[in-house]
Order: structure tokens, then sequence, then C-alpha cells
């Protein structure tokens, strides 16, 4: 399961207050999204200005049931309960979700967590910290990975990855209501800084053994999934535009993103369906009607006609409505041209409904 925050203000000149989101969303080894699994709603009294707060409060005083960061542990708990297996589940967050209650709730609910750290806590005997033990640490892998900068350029990194299994204390403040753990911390470190973006930098913390460096990719490979939840957050916000909503009412803004955020698991699913099982039948995720409608509107190239109809050739298809080009060299189509598509789609197929309904009178 992946975490994620979303807050919604509206774009109006009179909204004072706003919506916020946070939801997790299940997704394979594979990158397939399979659904959302919690979702919590709720909205402040005040947006801007909290920050200052932390200057008069100390938040690790603060018990955790009083503060905003409960909604993990409270998705967590609610994620673990609807998918029914505990121990299959790995829960992925990054640097906000750094909290050891939410260590401690997962042990309890016997399920997994690998969260990106940003807290250095105490290890080990209680008397250094998690970096200073793993500053000692010997590279136990080095691992080679393609990456894209912010102007799209791609590029090879070379990281240095040292894992460590290491007892972790809770807070000095909350020592006596929180046990200590045994948890693994994988640091993954780039060698060179790279000329145009930061280096890579990532600090894991899990509660899973790491016995072997191929356990180690492994976790990293699973880390690199949580930004399948920002592709899912995009296509809430740029697709439906859910920020932009003219609703006034809290209760019609819930109902609201909510549908939105089927349609947005919909759109990813039906994008990462053309790359995981491109091969399946038609039937998966169109109806008989879409099919036709799709067969009509983009027929088959030549030399593909010969070819069963599969679901990669009907998603191509509608990626093609939305101004995919698809051509050899191309790289899969994206949610951007599979959300222009089925907007398309869904306005042919609803022509032809009432077209069908008008002849028939």
């Amino acid at each position: 399961m992946l975490h994620k925050g979303f807050k919604g203000e509206g774009k109006q000149p009179y909204v004072v207050r706003g919506i916020l989101m946070h939801s997790s969303l299940a997704v394979t080894i594979d990158g397939l999204p399979l659904g959302l699994c919690a979702i919590k709603f709720w909205t402040r009294d005040r947006f801007k200005g909290t920050n200052a707060l932390k200057r008069t409060v100390n938040p690790t005083r603060v018990p955790i049931e009083e503060k905003e960061s409960v909604r993990w542990l409270d998705n967590l708990k609610l994620s673990t309960q609807l998918l029914g297996k505990a121990g299959r589940c790995v829960h992925i967050g990054d640097r906000e979700s750094d909290i050891y209650e939410l260590f401690c709730t997962a042990q309890t609910e016997n399920t997994r967590f690998l969260i990106r750290t940003c807290v250095d806590r105490l290890a080990v005997d209680g008397k250094q910290t998690i970096s200073a033990a793993m500053k000692d640490a010997k590279v136990k892998a080095v691992h080679q990975l393609q990456v894209r900068d912010g102007k799209g350029r791609v590029s090879w990194a070379s990281l240095e990855v040292k894992y460590q299994r290491l007892q972790v204390f809770p807070p000095i403040g909350k020592q006596k209501k929180y046990p200590s753990l045994t948890l693994t911390v994988i640091h993954a470190h780039e060698r060179n800084a790279p000329p145009g973006r930061p280096a890579i930098a990532w600090k894991l913390i899990t509660n899973m053994p790491v016995r072997s460096r191929a356990e180690a990719l492994e976790k990293l490979s699973w880390y690199a999934m949580r930004w399948k939840i920002e592709t899912f957050h995009k296509i809430l916000k740029s697709g439906c535009r859910a920020e932009e909503t003219k609703l006034r009412a809290s209760e019609r803004i819930v109902n609201l993103i909510a549908v939105f955020c089927i349609l947005s698991w919909r759109i990813f699913w039906m994008t990462m369906m053309n790359r995981v099982a491109p091969t399946g039948p038609p039937t998966i995720a169109l109806t008989e009607l879409e099919t036709r409608v799709l067969d009509r509107l983009v027929p088959d190239r030549t030399g593909h006609q010969s070819q069963p109809a599969s679901l990669g050739s009907y998603l191509t298809k509608i990626a093609r409505l939305g101004g995919y080009l698809a051509r050899a060299k191309d790289p899969p189509p994206g949610n951007t041209v599979m959300w222009r598509g089925m907007s398309r789609l869904n306005d042919i197929e609803l022509g032809v409904l009432i077209g069908a309904g008008l002849v028939g009178n």
C-alpha cells in the first residue's frame, strides 16, 4: 500500500477552509494499481501559520491521537483489515510517515512497512544514533539504475547500498509508552553527485529482514513504487481537476472527490494494464460495445489484422483517440493520452446509445 496526502482548498477567493485527503493505494510489485484501500478526509480551523505552532508546542510531547499524523495509523489499520492478509502487505510511505507510533502499530497488526526515514533515532544500546551506527557499516552492494532528471534526460546512477539490523528506540519522551523495536535500516547513496540534479540519497527503515544483496535491492525497488501514488494524485488533480471544483459544501466536495478517485484509478489501471498484461482478453477492461466502437473508429493497421484481438491492442486504440501516434519506437501510452482517449470514447459511446434509441423509436 502506498500512502499519500492531498489538499484541496479550491480556487475561489471566498474559501477560507479546505478539505484534505489522505489516501492509500494498493499496488502490485509490477506496478499495477489494484485500487484504493483507505481514504480519510478532514479539515482544519486554519491552513496558514500552522508551522509556527511548533515554536510554542513540542509536537513530540503531543499524543498521536491528538495529531493529524494519526491518519497514517488509521489508514494502515483500514488497509490491512480490508485486504485480510496482513503478512503479505507492505505499507510504503515517504518521510512524512516516519512516525514511531506507526512502527509499533504495524507490529501490533502483524503487517510490514517500508518507510523513508528522516529522524535520526537512538539505536543499538540507546547511546548512539542510527546514522552513527550506519556510518561504520560496510558497503554490501553497488547498484546501477537509470534515472531521469527534471528535463527528461536519462542517465545512469551508481548507488552504494548499506543495510544493518538494529535495535531502534522510541523518542525519549515516549520510552515509557512504547518499546524498542528490532528494525532493518537501508542506506543507498549515489557515489558521485551528477550535474543537473541532486544526488540520490535514500534512507529506508523497515521491519522486514534483509539478509542478502538481492533482498536489499528488492526493498529499493519496492520503495520506488511509491511514485505510483504521486501519479494517481497527478491524474486526480490534472485530469479531474479536483482542486478547481466550484462546490462550497464540504460534504459535496468529498462526494465529488470520491467519484474522481474512481475515475483516476481506472485511467491509471488501464494505462498500467497495457504494460503489465497486454495479451489479456479485451473484456477485462472494456465492454462489447466499446470494442465494436473502437474497431469502427480506429481500424487495425495493415499487417496487424490477422493478429488476435488483445487488451493491449484496444488500449492502444483508445490512446490513439487521445493523440498517441503508436509509432514503432514510441514508448507505451501514458495517462494523459489514455485520459483524452477515454473521454472521447465515452462521448462517442453515449452518442451511439442515444442514436440507437432514436432510430428504435
